[in-house]
C-alpha cells in the first residue's frame, strides 16, 4: 500500500512517540485524589508456613504446610479447593490429552507427557489434612483437591489447615520440572498444594491444562532443605545467609559451618500470591544494587558460552526496573531474581525463570517481558485464566516500550508487530472473543495472539482514542489504585474514563467481548463549487473516532477529527504543529459520514484515515486517497 504522501511530511507514529512512556506525573496531580470505590471490595487472605525436604537424587520431596485462611467474603464456605499442579505431568492427565488433541499443540509439550515413565512423572499427593486440629475429608480430582469442611468458614473467620504432602518433580516439560534442556536441575514452580482463589465470582478451581494461574494474596514462610552444593534463588527474602552463603552473604561476613550434607534455605515473602524457586549446583549468583533500593539477583549456569551475556544483562535489568518504576509505579519489593530454568520465560512472585542460552538481544527481551509481569501480574493480580489479555497484553505493551528505549531500537511504532498479529487473526476467521477462557481456545495460536497481541493493541489503540499521554496516566493510576488487589476489565476501563473524561464502555465491550472488527474507508472525494467533499464509510461493526489527514500541493497538512458520539468527549490534538478541525460527532449507526473542506480537489495531494496507524483497521487498503 502506498503511503508516500503521508511519509513525506512525517505524519507517523514517530510524531506521537514522545507521549508514550517517558514522563512521570508531577506532584499534586489531581488524578491521584480520585480513589476507586472500595466500599464493597473484599479479597481472601492466606498465611503459608511450609517445611520441605528435597532429595535431589530421585527428585522426590516431602513437606508440611500450615495454612491460615481468612474468609473476608460475605459468604459462608462449606468447601475449599487446592491446586495440585504437578499432577498434570502424568499420562492421561487433562494437560496430556488436550495437548494430543488440539490441532496446534505447544511444541514444548506435544505428546511428551504420555511417554513419561513412573520415575519421570510429576505428582503432588496429600497424605493428611486437618482443619483446626481435626481431620477432614478430601478428594483428589486430577490437579484439584476438593476439601469438605467439618465446620463452615464464616464471614470474617480465620481457620488453620495443617497438611502433610509429598511430591515428585516431573521431567521438565512445561515451566516446571527437573533437568531442563539447558541442564538446570530444579525449576520449582507451581510445586506445592496451593489454595484456590475465591472471589466475587466464586471459586476459581481451574484444572491445570496448559495456561496460567491465579492465587490468593498472603504471606509465605518457607524452609527448603536440600543438598548443600545446590544454590537456590526464588521468591522472598533469605533469612539465613550466614548459613547458606552462595553469594547471599554481605561483604565481610563469614559463613557458618553447617554439618551434614544438606542445607536449609529459609525464605520469607510478604504480600505475594505465589512462591517459586530454582536450584542447581553449578549456579553462579551475582547481585546488583539499584538506586531504588531493590537488589537484583542473577542465577545462571557456570558455562563460558553464556557468562558474557548474563553479565551484560545485569545493568540492562536495572534500566528496566527504572523504566517500569517511572512509567507504571514503584516496584514494592526489595529483591528480584532472574533465574535460568524452565522452558522459555515465565513470571513468578519476585522472580522469573528463563532459558539462558540465548543471543543477547533475546536474553534482554525475555527478561524485559517477564520482569514487566511483576507489575501487571504479581502486583496487579488480574485473573489470568479469564482475562489473560490484561496480564500478557499490558505486559507486552510496556515491555515493548521499554525495549524500544533501553536497547535503542528507535522504532517509530513499537507496537507494529502486535498490530500485524491481531489483524492477521481478525482476518483469518479463527478469532474468538477475549472473554474466552484461556483453556478454551480452539487453537493455541488464537490464544497467543488474542492474549499478547490483541491485549497490547487494547492499550496502544486506547491511546488513539483518548490520547497517548492519557494512556500513560491511566496505567499509573490503575497501578496505584489496584495494586495488591485483583482488578477486572471494568477497572481499567473506569480508570481510563476518570483520566480522560470520556465514556468508554463501548470500547471495552466491542474489543474484548466480541470479534467485531474496525474497518473505515474513504468512499469518495468529490468537488462541489470549488470545495472538496470527503465521504467516509464504516464497514466494520466496531465504532471508532476518526482521524483524517489532508496533504496539500504546497506541502502543508491539515488534520480533521470526527469524534465518536458515544464517547461524549474528544482527545487533544496528537499532531504537534498541524492545524486541527474538530468535526461534528459521527454517530455509530450511520454507515457513512461526510464533511467539506474549503479547498478545491485539485489542490489536494492525498487524504488518509488514521495516518498514525494506531487504529487497528483490518483493511487499510481503503484508508487513503491519492490524487491522480
Amino acid at each position: 500500500m502506498k503511503r508516500t504522501f503521508i511519509t513525506a511530511i512525517g505524519l507517523s507514529v514517530a510524531m506521537l512517540s514522545q507521549a508514550f512512556a517517558v514522563t512521570t506525573p508531577t506532584n499534586g496531580n489531581p488524578l491521584e485524589t480520585i480513589q476507586p470505590n472500595s466500599t464493597t471490595y473484599w479479597q481472601q487472605h492466606v498465611v503459608y508456613k511450609m517445611n520441605v525436604d528435597m532429595d535431589v537424587k530421585d527428585y522426590k520431596y516431602t513437606g508440611t504446610q500450615e495454612l491460615k485462611y481468612t474468609n473476608n467474603s460475605p459468604d459462608t464456605l462449606k468447601t475449599v479447593f487446592y491446586h495440585l499442579f504437578f499432577n498434570a505431568f502424568q499420562p492421561g492427565s487433562e494437560m496430556d490429552v488436550r495437548s494430543r488433541t488440539i490441532q496446534d499443540p505447544d511444541r514444548r509439550v506435544e505428546d511428551r507427557i504420555s511417554k513419561l515413565s513412573p520415575s519421570e512423572i510429576g505428582y503432588l499427593r496429600v497424605s493428611s489434612l486437618k482443619q483446626d486440629g481435626t481431620a477432614i475429608k478430601y478428594n483428589e480430582e486430577g490437579t484439584i483437591l476438593e476439601v469438605t469442611l467439618n465446620k463452615p468458614i464464616l464471614p470474617g473467620q480465620t481457620v488453620k489447615f495443617d497438611m502433610e504432602f509429598n511430591g515428585q518433580v516431573p521431567q521438565q516439560i512445561r515451566r516446571s520440572g527437573r533437568d531442563n534442556a539447558e541442564g538446570v536441575a530444579l525449576s520449582m514452580t507451581q510445586w506445592y498444594p496451593k489454595m484456590a482463589e475465591y472471589d466475587f465470582e466464586g471459586w476459581h478451581a481451574d484444572p491445570y491444562i496448559g495456561r496460567e494461574f491465579q492465587g490468593v494474596w498472603g504471606d509465605f514462610d518457607v524452609k527448603l532443605t536440600l543438598d548443600k552444593e545446590y544454590v537456590v534463588g526464588g521468591t522472598g527474602y533469605l533469612q539465613n545467609p550466614e548459613e547458606v552463603g552462595h553469594g547471599y552473604l554481605p561483604e565481610g561476613t563469614k559463613q557458618k559451618k553447617v554439618k551434614g550434607k544438606t542445607l536449609t534455605w529459609h525464605f520469607v515473602a510478604p504480600m505475594v500470591h505465589d512462591f517459586a524457586w530454582g536450584a542447581d549446583p553449578e549456579f553462579i549468583h551475582d547481585t546488583l544494587e539499584t538506586p531504588s533500593g531493590t537488589t537484583l539477583h542473577f542465577f545462571y549456569k557456570d558455562k563460558e558460552e553464556i557468562k558474557e551475556n548474563w553479565k551484560k544483562l545485569q545493568p540492562k535489568t536495572a534500566e528496566m526496573l527504572a523504566f517500569y518504576n517511572k512509567n507504571v509505579g514503584k516496584y514494592p519489593y526489595k529483591q528480584y531474581s532472574v533465574i535460568q530454568g524452565g522452558d522459555g520465560g515465565m513470571e513468578y512472585a519476585m522472580c522469573t525463570l528463563i532459558t539462558g542460552e540465548r543471543k543477547f538481544g533475546s536474553l534482554v527481551g525475555v527478561t524485559a517481558h517477564e520482569f514487566a509481569h511483576s507489575w501487571f501480574q504479581h502486583v496487579l493480580a488480574s485473573n489470568e485464566s479469564k482475562n489473560e489479555w490484561m496480564d500478557e497484553g499490558f505486559t507486552s505493551f510496556i515491555s515493548d516500550l521499554c525495549m524500544n528505549q533501553i536497547m535503542g531500537e528507535n522504532k517509530p511504532n513499537p507496537f507494529e508487530g502486535a498490530y500485524r498479529g491481531y489483524i492477521a487473526l481478525a482476518n483469518s476467521g479463527f478469532e474468538q472473543p477475549q472473554t474466552t477462557h484461556a483453556d478454551r481456545y480452539n487453537y493455541n495460536r488464537s490464544y497467543s495472539i488474542s492474549a499478547y497481541s490483541k491485549g497490547e493493541v487494547f492499550l496502544a489503540q486506547l491511546g488513539y482514542v483518548i490520547g497517548q499521554d492519557n494512556v500513560m496516566k491511566t496505567l499509573r493510576k490503575y497501578y496505584n489504585d489496584f495494586k495488591f488487589k485483583h482488578p477486572t476489565p471494568n477497572d481499567i476501563m473506569r480508570t481510563a474514563e476518570k483520566v480522560s473524561g470520556m465514556q468508554l464502555d463501548w470500547y471495552l465491550t466491542d474489543w474484548t467481548k466480541t470479534t467485531n472488527t474496525i474497518d473505515y474507508g474513504i468512499k469518495s472525494v468529490t468537488e462541489e463549487d470549488g470545495k472538496t467533499k470527503i465521504e467516509m464509510e464504516r464497514i466494520g461493526l466496531m465504532p471508532m473516532p476518526i482521524d483524517v489527514m489532508v496533504l496539500y500541493k504546497d506541502g502543508s497538512a491539515k488534520y480533521f477529527y470526527a469524534p465518536l458520539r458515544m464517547m461524549h468527549g474528544e482527545k487533544a490534538n496528537p499532531f504537534d504543529g498541524v492545524e486541527r478541525t474538530v468535526l461534528p460527532d459521527w454517530p455509530w449507526a450511520f454507515p457513512t459520514y461526510s464533511f467539506t473542506i474549503d479547498t478545491p480537489k485539485s489542490e489536494i495531494v492525498g487524504i488518509a484515515v488514521d495516518p498514525s496507524g494506531l487504529m487497528a483497521d483490518v483493511n487499510r487498503e481503503n484508508n487513503e486517497y491519492q490524487a491522480e
